[in-house]
């Protein structure tokens, strides 16, 4: 029995676990995982914890990133909406866009001209529907490339999210379409980045997918740990046990964070140092 049996180790990926963002921003291959890191990790694994990431990454821009990774427990993928076991190499749980998704957000593309769309089809295939420069400046930073589809009506199931894509006083613009249009009721829709705004099924988010996670390892709530930079994080921050955000975080995820070093530096093994302490 090791001391950390009983505990689920939730991390976001980007600029989390690993400081991507001047990689991502120059298009050049994402940096490995620290030493310290990730030596804190494997101590962590070793005496019995439960360690995953939780992404917001669709499975074609994450597979090539977790086998480099001391994971050793299904991961959460697009924002939520699936639970995925690299081991076995297949979903264990999603959470999916319908139909109707596919009917409201042409309606949403149909509204705003410039806008443009990435559904993200479980199946690893990402289809885009008129594709703009903040799509192509997508495809550069995750290396995934996508295929072309003339209407979201010809975009076939199931999907596991959307991405709407443009500058951000649109993409603002079409939030608040979304809102009048009922759309809060019925899906999780989060920026992840200026230019992104982010659409799954309702429920289907970090913390909603990290706790049904959880349920499956047997761990109870107050032992799971989770630690995340952004607005996509906060819903499994929120859910936690234990909340960590690193220096480099939002003031949203910080506030209900404890915050640890920036994710350039020591991050995780500062949580993990903080567990040992707790456990």
């Amino acid at each position: 029995m090791g001391k950390f049996d009983r505990v689920l180790l939730a991390c976001d990926f980007d600029n989390t676990l690993v400081y991507t963002e001047p990689a991502l921003v120059a298009g050049e291959p994402l940096p490995s995982l620290t030493a310290e890191n990730r030596e804190a990790l494997e101590s962590f694994t070793a005496q019995g914890g439960h360690f995953a990431v939780a992404t917001g990454r669709a499975l074609a821009a994450f597979q090539a990133i977790a086998p480099g990774l001391p994971i050793n427990t299904p991961c959460v993928l697009c924002n939520g909406a699936a639970l995925y076991d690299f081991t076995r190499g297949e979903y264990l749980d999603c959470n999916l866009l319908d139909e109707a998704a596919l009917r409201r957000g042409q309606a949403l593309l149909d509204d705003f001209p410039t806008l443009a769309v990435e559904a993200y089809h479980i199946g690893n295939v990402v289809h885009a529907v008129r594709p703009n420069e903040y799509v192509r400046r997508h495809e550069h930073l995750t290396h995934v490339g996508t295929e072309e589809k003339p209407s979201l009506l010809e975009v076939p199931l199931p999907l596991g999210k959307f991405i709407f894509e443009d500058d951000h006083a649109t993409l603002q613009a079409a939030r608040r379409r979304m809102t009048e249009w009922g759309w809060d009721a019925d899906y999780e829709i989060v920026f992840s980045r200026d230019n992104l705004l982010e659409v799954t099924a309702k429920g289907a988010n970090k913390g909603g997918m990290v706790l049904r996670l959880a349920e499956r390892l047997g761990i109870a709530r107050e032992d799971v740990c989770c630690m995340g930079d952004e607005a996509n994080d906060l819903s499994m921050l929120r859910a936690a046990g234990h909340a960590f955000a690193p220096a480099n975080g939002t003031d949203a995820v910080k506030a209900v964070s404890t915050v640890v070093s920036h994710a350039q530096g020591p991050a995780v093994a500062d949580v993990v140092a903080i567990l040992d302490r707790l456990y």
